[in-house]
């Protein structure tokens, strides 16, 4: 079968020749119609119609100066958390007709770099970026150059730039209290790379809690570092089990690790939580609907988006807003606070 040739799409200059007038005619019609005749807006639509004619918002938006396309670059697009705080940012953007491109880093500098010079040579209004690494320096330049920057998922390390975080020390160091309340001596913290400041900022909060407890992190702790998925949560846990003693607790630094945590336990016929204790973080939709539900620690992933979103909107002296986190116990860990 032999395909079409694609259809060109009508241009201004189409729709002012359909409809007998000049293209500085339709452009009123489009930007301006209160200072175009009644008669003439009615075949200026009645072309805009017979050639199925969609304006170019993006030139108009470079003619006037008024771009409201942002531009927001998550580690990890397949994670949920990361696709609830892009809904966030989106919802919040809609509201102002403003548009939202999204990138995953895949928490590589090269990628996020590309993606940052992508994004400006687009012309964006401005940037949300959760970054992959604590070198401000690229954000600061670009913010320099007059694109507006917020920091996404912590902390901004720089005073220059606004942020949108949640205390991720705070919120490891609920999850990590919760497993020594129920008498987990030996706990195994599955983290990413601590370039990564949120991972950074868990350990943190764990060891601080260890300490807390007058407990020697050093005889509590078994820290592993994996890749920020299933498969990586699936591969810690057989090191985890290894480990001497054994841990009686997991606490994974998202929830889908925590997934895989939660296979490779199943398939080793070890009963969560009376043999080991599991605890995730963002608390992402599927936590509470898997065969055991998920202990968590909550994170607001849509106003963490939202918030970004209306600092980029609204633009200002630079602001650091940091929500704090709540731990939903379910019966992975015990079920009971």
């Amino acid at each position: 079968m032999t395909r079409s040739p694609a259809r060109r799409r009508a241009s201004i200059a189409d729709v002012a020749q359909h409809a007998g007038v000049s293209v500085g005619t339709v452009s009123n019609v489009l930007n301006r119609p209160g200072i175009v005749a009644a008669a003439t807006q009615e075949r200026v639509q009645a072309a805009i119609a017979a050639l199925s004619f969609v304006p170019n918002g993006s030139a108009r938006q470079l003619r006037s100066g008024s771009v409201t396309t942002v531009g927001a670059i998550v580690l990890d697009l397949t994670n949920p958390f990361f696709t609830d705080v892009a809904r966030g940012l989106e919802d919040r953007l809609a509201q102002d007709d403003w548009t939202l491109m999204v990138a995953s880093s895949e928490g590589r500098r090269d990628r996020e770099s590309r993606f940052l010079r992508l994004f400006e040579e687009h012309g964006v209004r401005g940037v949300a970026v959760v970054p992959s690494a604590d070198d401000a320096a690229p954000l600061v330049a670009l913010h320099e150059r007059g694109v507006g920057v917020v920091v996404l998922d912590r902390r901004s390390p720089v005073p220059g730039l606004s942020s949108v975080a949640v205390d991720d020390v705070a919120g490891a160091t609920l999850a990590t209290r919760h497993l020594l309340a129920h008498g987990h001596e030996r706990i195994a913290f599955i983290n990413g790379p601590h370039t990564i400041r949120q991972c950074a900022d868990r350990y943190d909060g764990v060891v601080a809690a260890i300490t807390a407890a007058g407990l020697d992190p050093a005889q509590v702790l078994v820290e592993i570092t994996t890749r920020l998925d299933a498969a990586g949560g699936e591969q810690a846990v057989h090191t985890a089990l290894a480990a001497q003693p054994r841990p009686t607790a997991v606490f994974c630094v998202n929830d889908l690790v925590a997934l895989g945590a939660l296979r490779t336990l199943r398939t080793e016929g070890l009963a969560v939580p009376e043999q080991v204790a599991v605890v995730g973080y963002d608390d992402v939709s599927f936590a509470s609907e898997l065969f055991t539900p998920l202990t968590s620690v909550r994170q607001p992933t849509h106003d963490l988006g939202s918030t970004a979103a209306d600092m980029l909107i609204t633009g200002g002296a630079p602001r650091q807003v940091v929500f704090q986190p709540e731990l939903v116990v379910r019966a992975s860990s015990g079920g009971e606070a």
